[in-house]
């Protein structure tokens, strides 16, 4: 039923937002031989192999799309990873925000949060944004 909710919610979004998506899901301990891959609903669900967990296959991904692909998740070590490659973050209590706004709101354009908006205005070296928090503003403004 999660899963469901969840690719319901994100082609919901997606509606408003159009854009590529991509879920991974575990599918190690009970999974197939080989990797599995489908589409519902606009979204590209992938499930791993037996064997390989969901993280080892969303690092081959963002790997293989670099700074051009945004990662949504709150998994400090795949965050990591990612902020390595220079590919933008979103937390994804972040992420469900925005996506319950988008819903309620019907919103084309879905702003960046008051307090990023407030930190930008300032002024001087030490009081800039780091280049990995422009990034996330930067992806969170593709969203």
């Amino acid at each position: 039923w999660e899963r469901e909710r969840l690719i319901q919610k994100l082609s919901e979004y997606r509606k408003a937002r159009p854009c590529e998506m991509i879920l991974v899901f575990d599918g190690w301990q009970g999974g197939w031989a080989m990797e599995q891959k489908e589409r519902k609903r606009g979204i590209d669900l992938i499930f791993s192999k037996v064997g390989e967990k969901a993280d080892e296959v969303i690092k081959r991904l963002i790997r293989e799309r670099g700074s051009g692909a945004m990662v949504v998740t709150s998994d400090r070590e795949i965050s990591r990873f990612a902020e390595k490659i220079s590919v933008p973050v979103i937390p994804s209590e972040q992420f469900q925000e925005r996506m319950e706004r988008a819903a309620f709101h019907h919103e084309k354009e879905i702003k960046v949060e008051d307090e990023e908006d407030e930190r930008r205005i300032k002024k001087g070296p030490s009081r800039r944004l780091s280049k990995k928090e422009k990034r996330r503003i930067t992806a969170l403004k593709r969203l």
